[in-house]
């Protein structure tokens, strides 16, 4: 039978399905079929935040959405056009992100009674039957049944072959978007390659979903999207916790300094911890302690050592690493401390992003503790802003707060790799020996950065104590007078201040030096202010973005380009952080939009408050 074929320009597809349907496992395999084409790609995984939330449940929905594209992307969309509904409760908590006129995919064996009921419909309401889906293209398929058919040689019990129903939707979207599936069989034959029976279980239920698209006349219409037009280079699809860990290796090479990372497994950061032990080779150490404080305590001691000491955690977690955290800073050492934020306070929303630990980040400490905070603000980026990370705190001997969260963690992107010839180096430099005329060891002597010097324990003539009590200037002996404490509390605050000196000027992301807004971000704001703004733009509005890396301390110039718009907007996924920094800072009267559902905010939210602040300006 002939079918048409139609090139479209940008697709966004959600897969959601019960947390044991394989919705992550089919989104980033989709995902990585995308980004071998060149498309253009952003992602969006969306876990559920119990472990084993009920079968069928809404809180137990899983859902993985992708957009790609031929132009370049920056969200992973802000409404799907494909919605992939494994039972009726995935149906339930995504339609209202389905455009009219999209396409609904369900699996009908998830629609029995027992399904709808646990979705929470009324007695009596089916969806797939009850013409509510009248706006949408609605394409019903036994999934289970036919999975179920195409593995019925299979020795398998019933529920081994079950599990391989994500394949069949998987195979069937191969078809529908003009696809090769040939990657996927080969993740399968490398993931199940000591299971034959599992591994040919799955590449035949792929083939067989593939196969279903091909030969049903029901299907009249096959879709493809054209290769991006990106700059030339080598690159590959990469997650934000992934860009991490390749970027502390990468800082370890060029530096020269070992890593050992210190750390306690939690949710969004634990990847990290998964990736680094997988490069032993490199020099990597990774050491899962029995809870946080030992997690950061570790890492203390192996900085101290002459490492490059790293923990992870996120905002539950460093809060339990706050007084190591000031052990640190007060010893001056360098020591990396990664918050990939989520939704709290407390435990809150674990598997959701919120941007809410800024505020932790600059004053959650007690004393005064000031350090570094570096900001990632996409999934490739933190390869950079972790790499730079590491270059301030081994060049100003300080501890250096890194900045992700769970959007940027979990999502994915095209990531142009460097070389290493790319890289700048980090050079380090250890005290290995007393100085000409220089009769002891000063451990707190400082050089034109205020930065103390670096002696590894051991270096003969170079012995020095350390610990948590106040220091004195230049000795390091403990020492608790009243002028001393004020000298080295500002001596600490001027160090981290002086990182200013050596950062870059603050540069716009895009638009006018001047105009009428000026959109300040941090973070995984960034893709929708992007995108909001090149709209605006595009209509001849003087808007301009600028999005922040160095957040302690602010870029030296950072001021001149706030005073140089009519109004500041920064939007935030928290309750209005940032905001009061900047207008403690800066004295600007900035105005904030403040989203804390969870999810990131939309480029279609931020085109209207922009359009509501021109309108007012206006």
């Amino acid at each position: 039978m002939a079918r048409k074929q139609e090139v479209l320009q940008d697709v966004v597809i959600k897969f959601a399905g019960d947390s044991g349907d394989g919705m992550q496992l089919t989104g980033s395999q989709f995902t990585n079929n995308t980004a071998l084409l060149g498309i253009d790609l952003a992602t969006f995984p969306d876990y559920p935040a119990e472990i084993r939330a009920p079968q069928g449940t809404l809180a137990g929905v899983s859902g993985f959405q992708l957009r790609f594209s031929s132009d370049k992307v920056f969200t992973p969309g802000d409404a799907c056009d494909v919605l992939v509904a494994m039972n009726a409760a995935a149906l339930k908590a995504n339609l209202n992100a389905l455009k009219k006129g999209g396409k609904i995919i369900a699996n009908t064996d998830g629609f029995d009674a027992k399904n709808l009921r646990l979705a929470n419909y009324p007695e009596g309401v089916h969806p797939l039957e009850d013409g509510s889906l009248t706006n949408y293209e609605l394409i019903k398929m036994d999934v289970t049944k036919m999975t179920r058919e195409a593995l019925k040689d299979a020795t398998l019990g019933m529920k081994e072959k079950d599990r391989a129903k994500n394949m069949f939707v998987l195979g069937f979207l191969y078809w529908m978007y003009n696809r090769d599936m040939e990657n996927t069989i080969d993740f399968l034959k490398d993931k199940f390659g000591k299971k034959p029976e599992i591994m040919d279980s799955n590449v035949k239920v792929l083939q067989a979903g593939y196969n279903y698209g091909d030969t049903t006349e029901t299907f009249t219409t096959t879709y493809s999207v054209e290769k991006a037009k990106m700059d030339a280079g080598n690159y590959r699809s990469i997650m934000g916790n992934q860009a991490v860990a390749l970027g502390l290796i990468a800082a370890s090479e060029k530096s020269g300094l070992p890593i050992f990372l210190g750390t306690y497994p939690i949710t969004p950061a634990s990847d990290i911890l998964h990736d680094l032990s997988k490069y032993k080779q490199f020099g990597v150490r990774t050491y899962q302690a029995e809870d946080e404080i030992a997690g950061i305590a570790s890492a203390i001691g192996a900085s101290y050592g002459g490492a490059l000491g790293v923990t992870t955690s996120s905002g539950p977690g460093i809060a339990l690493k706050g007084e190591a955290m000031g052990l640190a800073m007060m010893l001056e050492i360098p020591l990396l401390i990664i918050n990939i934020q989520r939704g709290g306070p407390s435990t809150g929303l674990p598997t959701k992003t919120e941007q809410s630990d800024l505020m932790q980040a600059y004053y959650g400490r007690n004393g005064e503790c000031p350090m570094p905070i570096i900001s990632a603000s996409t999934p490739a980026d933190c390869f950079d802003s972790v790499y730079e990370a590491v270059r301030i705190a081994v060049q100003h001997m300080t501890p250096v707060i890194f900045l992700s969260d769970g959007y940027i963690a979990n999502g994915a992107e095209p990531w142009k790799y460097p070389t290493s010839a790319d890289l700048a180096p980090i050079p380090v430099t250890f005290k290995k020996e007393l100085a000409e005329g220089e009769e002891k060891y000063k451990p707190y002597a400082r050089d034109e950065k205020l930065a103390r010097p670096w002696a590894v324990p051991g270096t003969a003539g170079l012995e020095h104590r350390i610990g948590g009590l106040e220091k004195q200037n230049i000795t390091g002996n403990v020492n608790y007078e009243p002028e001393n404490h004020q000298l080295m509390v500002n001596l600490r605050q001027e160090k981290v201040d002086k990182i200013a000196n050596y950062i870059p000027d603050q540069k716009l992301d895009s638009g006018p030096e001047k105009g009428k807004i000026l959109v300040l971000g941090w973070g995984s704001t960034y893709g929708a202010i992007k995108s909001a703004v090149a709209e605006l733009q595009a209509q001849g509005q003087a808007v301009s973005h600028a999005h922040l890396r160095y957040i302690r301390p602010f870029p030296k110039n950072l001021g001149t380009i706030l005073k140089n718009f009519d109004q500041v907007l920064i939007p935030e996924i928290n309750n209005g952080q940032l905001i009061k920094i900047i207008r403690d800072e800066f004295l600007v009267d900035a105005k904030g939009y403040n989203k804390i559902m969870g999810v990131p905010i939309t480029k279609t939210e931020l085109v209207m408050k922009l359009e509501e602040m021109l309108g007012r300006a206006n």
